[in-house]
Protein backbone atom coordinates (compact mmCIF):
# COMPACT_ATOMS: atom_id res chain seq x y z
CA UNK A 1 0.00 0.00 0.00
CA UNK A 2 1.14 3.96 -0.92
CA UNK A 3 2.83 5.71 1.82
CA UNK A 4 -0.01 8.64 2.81
CA UNK A 5 1.25 11.50 0.98
CA UNK A 6 1.59 13.94 4.12
CA UNK A 7 4.12 10.78 5.27
CA UNK A 8 7.68 10.03 5.12
CA UNK A 9 8.91 6.75 4.95
CA UNK A 10 10.92 5.74 7.56
CA UNK A 11 12.57 1.73 6.79
CA UNK A 12 13.26 -0.58 9.57
CA UNK A 13 16.87 -0.97 11.26
CA UNK A 14 19.06 -2.44 8.93
CA UNK A 15 21.73 -4.67 9.20
CA UNK A 16 23.37 -3.67 5.64
CA UNK A 17 25.59 -0.47 7.43
CA UNK A 18 27.46 -2.75 10.12
CA UNK A 19 27.61 -5.31 6.90
CA UNK A 20 29.57 -2.89 5.06
CA UNK A 21 31.82 -1.65 7.65
CA UNK A 22 33.01 -5.28 8.25
CA UNK A 23 33.57 -5.41 4.56
CA UNK A 24 35.66 -1.92 5.01
CA UNK A 25 37.25 -3.69 7.83
CA UNK A 26 38.51 -6.77 6.01
CA UNK A 27 39.52 -4.74 2.66
CA UNK A 28 41.37 -2.40 4.50
CA UNK A 29 43.54 -5.01 7.08
CA UNK A 30 44.00 -6.98 3.44
CA UNK A 31 45.52 -4.22 1.43
CA UNK A 32 47.74 -2.94 4.38
CA UNK A 33 48.95 -6.44 5.03
CA UNK A 34 49.24 -6.79 0.59
CA UNK A 35 51.35 -3.97 0.35
CA UNK A 36 53.71 -5.19 2.94
CA UNK A 37 54.05 -8.38 1.45
CA UNK A 38 52.44 -10.71 3.40
CA UNK A 39 50.32 -13.78 2.12
CA UNK A 40 47.20 -13.53 4.64
CA UNK A 41 46.43 -10.36 2.94
CA UNK A 42 45.35 -11.51 -0.14
CA UNK A 43 43.02 -13.74 2.02
CA UNK A 44 41.39 -10.82 3.66
CA UNK A 45 40.75 -8.57 0.92
CA UNK A 46 39.24 -11.64 -0.86
CA UNK A 47 36.59 -11.56 2.07
CA UNK A 48 35.95 -8.15 2.43
CA UNK A 49 35.04 -7.95 -1.37
CA UNK A 50 32.77 -10.89 -1.34
CA UNK A 51 31.16 -9.06 1.99
CA UNK A 52 31.22 -5.97 0.39
CA UNK A 53 29.34 -7.39 -2.61
CA UNK A 54 26.46 -9.50 -0.52
CA UNK A 55 25.87 -6.27 0.79
CA UNK A 56 25.76 -4.03 -2.45
CA UNK A 57 23.66 -7.09 -3.55
CA UNK A 58 21.03 -7.43 -0.20
CA UNK A 59 21.07 -3.11 -0.19
CA UNK A 60 19.75 -3.13 -3.49
CA UNK A 61 17.22 -5.35 -3.95
CA UNK A 62 15.91 -3.99 -0.60
CA UNK A 63 15.74 -0.51 -2.02
CA UNK A 64 13.83 -2.11 -4.93
CA UNK A 65 11.48 -4.10 -2.83
CA UNK A 66 10.61 -0.70 -0.69
CA UNK A 67 10.16 0.75 -4.11
CA UNK A 68 8.21 -1.86 -5.81
CA UNK A 69 6.10 -2.11 -3.00
CA UNK A 70 4.75 1.61 -2.96
CA UNK A 71 6.65 2.73 0.38
CA UNK A 72 7.97 5.92 -1.45
CA UNK A 73 5.76 8.43 -1.68
CA UNK A 74 6.55 12.43 -3.74
CA UNK A 75 8.42 13.16 -0.61
CA UNK A 76 10.85 9.95 -0.63
CA UNK A 77 11.10 10.78 -4.25
CA UNK A 78 11.95 14.70 -4.08
CA UNK A 79 14.67 13.51 -1.30
CA UNK A 80 16.03 11.49 -3.69
CA UNK A 81 16.22 13.46 -6.53
CA UNK A 82 18.10 16.20 -4.31
CA UNK A 83 20.34 13.32 -2.71
CA UNK A 84 21.21 12.53 -6.57
CA UNK A 85 21.75 15.66 -7.34
CA UNK A 86 24.29 17.14 -4.64
CA UNK A 87 25.80 13.41 -5.06
CA UNK A 88 26.98 14.51 -8.97
CA UNK A 89 27.78 17.69 -7.77
CA UNK A 90 30.55 16.76 -5.51
CA UNK A 91 31.64 14.41 -8.25
CA UNK A 92 32.06 17.56 -10.35
CA UNK A 93 34.17 19.27 -7.64
CA UNK A 94 36.37 16.17 -7.81
CA UNK A 95 36.99 16.13 -11.17
CA UNK A 96 37.14 19.77 -11.01
CA UNK A 97 39.92 19.95 -8.54
CA UNK A 98 42.20 17.64 -11.03
CA UNK A 99 40.84 19.96 -13.98
CA UNK A 100 42.36 22.35 -11.66
CA UNK A 101 45.65 20.91 -10.97
CA UNK A 102 46.44 20.14 -14.55
CA UNK A 103 45.81 24.25 -15.21
CA UNK A 104 47.91 25.15 -12.62
CA UNK A 105 50.58 22.89 -13.53
CA UNK A 106 50.29 23.94 -17.37
CA UNK A 107 49.90 28.34 -16.81
CA UNK A 108 51.22 28.67 -13.46
CA UNK A 109 54.32 25.80 -12.45
CA UNK A 110 55.51 25.16 -15.99
CA UNK A 111 56.62 28.53 -16.77
CA UNK A 112 57.74 29.49 -13.15
CA UNK A 113 60.36 26.87 -12.89
CA UNK A 114 61.84 27.75 -16.49
CA UNK A 115 61.60 31.04 -15.17
CA UNK A 116 64.52 33.03 -13.69
CA UNK A 117 63.96 31.32 -10.20
CA UNK A 118 63.61 27.83 -11.53
CA UNK A 119 66.74 28.01 -14.71
CA UNK A 120 69.17 28.36 -11.02
CA UNK A 121 68.34 25.12 -10.22
CA UNK A 122 67.32 23.08 -13.64
CA UNK A 123 69.18 25.59 -15.89
CA UNK A 124 67.97 23.14 -19.26
CA UNK A 125 64.28 22.71 -18.04
CA UNK A 126 61.92 24.72 -20.71
CA UNK A 127 58.36 25.33 -20.21
CA UNK A 128 57.19 23.02 -22.74
CA UNK A 129 53.90 20.91 -22.25
CA UNK A 130 54.24 17.60 -22.13
CA UNK A 131 56.71 17.41 -19.74
CA UNK A 132 58.02 15.18 -17.21
CA UNK A 133 58.64 18.22 -14.81
CA UNK A 134 62.63 19.00 -14.00
CA UNK A 135 65.26 17.14 -12.58
CA UNK A 136 63.14 13.95 -14.27
CA UNK A 137 65.40 12.73 -17.39
CA UNK A 138 63.35 9.64 -18.69
CA UNK A 139 61.77 9.91 -21.90
CA UNK A 140 58.16 9.24 -22.92
CA UNK A 141 55.91 9.86 -25.70
CA UNK A 142 52.58 11.58 -25.18
CA UNK A 143 48.79 9.96 -25.88
CA UNK A 144 47.22 11.92 -28.80
CA UNK A 145 43.98 12.64 -29.24
CA UNK A 146 43.27 10.26 -32.22
CA UNK A 147 42.70 6.61 -32.62
CA UNK A 148 41.74 4.88 -29.50
CA UNK A 149 40.81 8.27 -27.65
CA UNK A 150 38.56 9.06 -30.53
CA UNK A 151 36.83 5.94 -30.64
CA UNK A 152 35.69 5.86 -27.10
CA UNK A 153 34.72 9.71 -27.39
CA UNK A 154 32.36 8.10 -30.28
CA UNK A 155 31.05 5.23 -28.22
CA UNK A 156 30.62 7.37 -24.66
CA UNK A 157 28.59 9.72 -26.99
CA UNK A 158 26.48 7.18 -28.77
CA UNK A 159 26.51 5.49 -25.01
CA UNK A 160 24.34 8.67 -24.31
CA UNK A 161 21.70 8.74 -26.88
CA UNK A 162 20.97 5.12 -26.16
CA UNK A 163 20.24 6.60 -22.22
CA UNK A 164 17.96 8.76 -23.44
CA UNK A 165 16.08 6.94 -26.27
CA UNK A 166 15.83 4.06 -23.19
CA UNK A 167 14.79 6.61 -21.02
CA UNK A 168 11.89 7.88 -23.35
CA UNK A 169 10.65 4.58 -24.22
CA UNK A 170 9.90 4.08 -20.29
CA UNK A 171 8.26 7.15 -20.57
CA UNK A 172 6.38 6.15 -23.51
CA UNK A 173 6.21 2.32 -22.12
CA UNK A 174 7.79 0.93 -24.92
CA UNK A 175 9.09 -2.28 -23.04
CA UNK A 176 11.13 -3.89 -25.57
CA UNK A 177 12.64 -0.36 -26.63
CA UNK A 178 13.91 0.41 -23.11
CA UNK A 179 15.32 -3.38 -22.73
CA UNK A 180 17.38 -2.23 -25.97
CA UNK A 181 18.14 1.00 -25.32
CA UNK A 182 19.64 -0.48 -21.87
CA UNK A 183 21.48 -2.98 -23.25
CA UNK A 184 23.24 -1.17 -25.84
CA UNK A 185 24.49 1.26 -23.18
CA UNK A 186 26.12 -0.50 -20.72
CA UNK A 187 27.52 -2.74 -23.59
CA UNK A 188 28.87 0.17 -24.93
CA UNK A 189 30.24 1.12 -21.20
CA UNK A 190 32.27 -1.72 -20.60
CA UNK A 191 33.90 -1.65 -24.08
CA UNK A 192 34.70 1.81 -23.27
CA UNK A 193 36.86 0.52 -20.00
CA UNK A 194 37.71 -2.39 -21.78
CA UNK A 195 39.64 0.17 -24.50
CA UNK A 196 40.71 2.18 -22.03
CA UNK A 197 42.74 -0.59 -20.66
CA UNK A 198 44.16 -1.43 -23.87
CA UNK A 199 45.46 2.03 -24.14
CA UNK A 200 46.85 2.09 -20.80
CA UNK A 201 49.09 -1.30 -22.57
CA UNK A 202 49.80 0.38 -24.94
CA UNK A 203 50.88 3.63 -22.89
CA UNK A 204 52.99 1.59 -20.83
CA UNK A 205 54.65 -0.50 -23.04
CA UNK A 206 54.92 1.72 -26.55
CA UNK A 207 54.86 5.02 -25.52
CA UNK A 208 56.37 4.56 -21.95
CA UNK A 209 54.36 6.78 -20.25
CA UNK A 210 53.64 5.93 -16.57
CA UNK A 211 52.91 7.15 -13.74
CA UNK A 212 56.64 7.51 -12.59
CA UNK A 213 57.08 9.80 -15.80
CA UNK A 214 56.73 12.99 -14.00
CA UNK A 215 54.10 15.19 -14.10
CA UNK A 216 52.11 14.63 -17.65
CA UNK A 217 51.79 10.57 -16.36
CA UNK A 218 51.10 11.37 -13.11
CA UNK A 219 47.70 13.90 -14.17
CA UNK A 220 47.19 11.50 -17.47
CA UNK A 221 46.13 8.65 -15.71
CA UNK A 222 45.01 10.12 -12.51
CA UNK A 223 41.96 11.97 -14.73
CA UNK A 224 41.56 9.33 -17.10
CA UNK A 225 41.70 6.32 -14.38
CA UNK A 226 39.27 7.83 -11.94
CA UNK A 227 36.86 8.81 -14.81
CA UNK A 228 37.69 5.20 -16.08
CA UNK A 229 36.35 4.26 -12.61
CA UNK A 230 33.16 6.20 -12.80
CA UNK A 231 32.47 4.34 -15.91
CA UNK A 232 32.82 0.84 -14.49
CA UNK A 233 30.07 1.90 -11.64
CA UNK A 234 27.91 3.64 -14.08
CA UNK A 235 28.14 0.77 -16.17
CA UNK A 236 27.12 -1.69 -13.60
CA UNK A 237 24.39 0.16 -12.47
CA UNK A 238 23.16 0.21 -15.36
CA UNK A 239 23.24 -3.80 -15.37
CA UNK A 240 21.39 -3.84 -12.11
CA UNK A 241 18.45 -1.18 -13.70
CA UNK A 242 18.13 -3.92 -16.84
CA UNK A 243 17.79 -6.56 -14.76
CA UNK A 244 15.07 -4.69 -12.51
CA UNK A 245 13.43 -3.94 -15.98
CA UNK A 246 13.53 -7.55 -17.40
CA UNK A 247 11.89 -8.12 -13.80
CA UNK A 248 9.09 -5.67 -14.62
CA UNK A 249 10.11 -2.55 -12.33
CA UNK A 250 9.47 0.98 -13.18
CA UNK A 251 6.70 2.78 -14.86
CA UNK A 252 6.47 5.09 -16.78
CA UNK A 253 5.68 7.97 -13.90
CA UNK A 254 7.88 6.09 -11.22
CA UNK A 255 11.18 5.17 -12.48
CA UNK A 256 13.64 7.13 -10.28
CA UNK A 257 15.89 4.66 -9.97
CA UNK A 258 16.36 4.46 -14.01
CA UNK A 259 16.04 8.25 -14.01
CA UNK A 260 18.62 8.80 -11.51
CA UNK A 261 21.56 6.33 -13.05
CA UNK A 262 21.26 8.35 -16.42
CA UNK A 263 22.28 11.50 -14.96
CA UNK A 264 25.21 9.98 -13.58
CA UNK A 265 25.86 8.47 -17.10
CA UNK A 266 25.55 12.08 -18.54
CA UNK A 267 27.60 13.22 -16.15
CA UNK A 268 30.03 10.42 -17.23
CA UNK A 269 30.12 11.89 -20.86
CA UNK A 270 30.49 15.64 -20.16
CA UNK A 271 33.64 15.02 -17.90
CA UNK A 272 35.14 12.62 -21.07
CA UNK A 273 34.39 15.30 -23.21
CA UNK A 274 36.83 18.07 -20.94
CA UNK A 275 39.13 15.04 -20.26
CA UNK A 276 39.25 14.19 -24.55
CA UNK A 277 39.79 18.11 -25.14
CA UNK A 278 42.35 18.90 -22.45
CA UNK A 279 43.87 15.79 -21.78
CA UNK A 280 44.39 14.65 -24.67
CA UNK A 281 43.87 16.96 -27.53
CA UNK A 282 45.38 20.15 -25.96
CA UNK A 283 48.69 18.34 -25.45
Amino acid sequence: MSQAEGHYYVPPPSTWPITGSMALLFMGFGAAFSVNKMSLGYGLLAIGFAILFYMIYGWFATVARESEGGAYNKLVDKSFRWGMTWFIFSEVMFFAAFFGALFYLRVYSIPDLAGLNGRMLWPDFSADWPTSGPGISEKFMPMGPWGLPAINTVILLTSGITVTWAHWALKLDKRGQLKLGLFLTFALGFLFVGLQAYEYGHAYSDLNLKLTTGVYGATFFMLTGFHGFHVTLGSIMLLVIWFRVLAGHFTPVHHFGFEGVAWYWHFVDVVWLGLFIFVYWLI
